[in-house]
């Protein structure tokens, strides 16, 4: 069995005395475990960083073994992330969650595309507000999408400002009735309005924290959510202050 794909490296653990074991993200292929040999070596280990893009090919006698790679750079991201705390905390929370979220395995290449254009942004205008859109993306591709579009209790698509904690629909001023104290924020940021207050994006945080824990979490075994995502969120809320 062999195939040869790109891929976003999103953990590495040491295997026996020399080798590593790399959990690798590629559009065609998901996410997909392998071993590098001498992957723990001085030579390799800076090449296997989270967030890393490699040209990998993987190789196993049968295609249920672990099967190993062979590895060849394409660019690091690690190096210029060490420049800001932020820039580092958010390439950790996508690298874990995805790790966390994903089954291995199952393809999922418009999640793929969006990480990796989402890594190659780190520091950006704008980047945290991409960073809550991306978790928007992970809840819809893992199947806890968010409706967003109308009132789940009016029908209206104007002025709408929660979102159900139950359900994931959205709820407007009108439609809140007496139920206000237990909805979610939905700031105009998570429905693609540009904002210029970094508040809301803490306030979506929020919200998709709630469905990844709750939601997502809870069907994998109520894992608790990678600690990466919360000193993102600590960062950004620091920063918003």
């Amino acid at each position: 069995m062999e195939w040869r794909a790109e891929g976003i490296v999103l953990g590495i653990r040491r295997h026996g005395e020399h080798a590593a074991i790399v959990d690798l993200f590629t559009a065609e292929h998901g996410r997909h475990l392998g071993v590098v040999r001498g992957g723990a070596s001085r030579k390799m280990a800076p090449l296997l960083q989270p967030g890393a893009q490699l040209d990998a090919t993987w190789r196993a006698r049968l295609d249920a073994h672990m099967g190993s790679y062979t590895i060849d750079p394409i660019k690091g991201r690690a190096a210029a992330a060490m420049e800001d705390r932020l820039m580092l905390a958010g390439l950790s929370a996508v690298c874990a969650l995805l790790s966390f979220a994903l089954p291995e395995r199952q393809a999922y290449p418009a999640l793929y595309a969006r990480s990796a254009a989402l890594l190659d942004g780190l520091g950006a205008d704008r980047w945290v507000e991409a960073y809550l859109g991306w978790e928007q993306a992970l809840l819809e591709e893992t199947g806890f999408g968010l409706d967003l579009s109308s009132c789940a209790v009016t029908g209206v698509t104007q002025g709408l400002a929660y979102v159900s904690p139950r359900t994931g629909r959205a709820v407007s001023v009108a439609g809140r009735g007496e139920w206000a104290d237990r909805l979610l924020p939905l700031p105009g940021v998570m429905r693609g309005v540009p904002g210029d207050d970094p508040r809301e994006v803490v306030l979506g945080l929020q919200t998709t924290g709630h469905f990844l824990s709750t939601h997502l979490a809870h069907a994998l075994g109520n894992k608790p959510l990678p600690a990466a995502r919360q000193r993102l969120i600590d960062l950004i809320a620091a920063r918003a202050a």
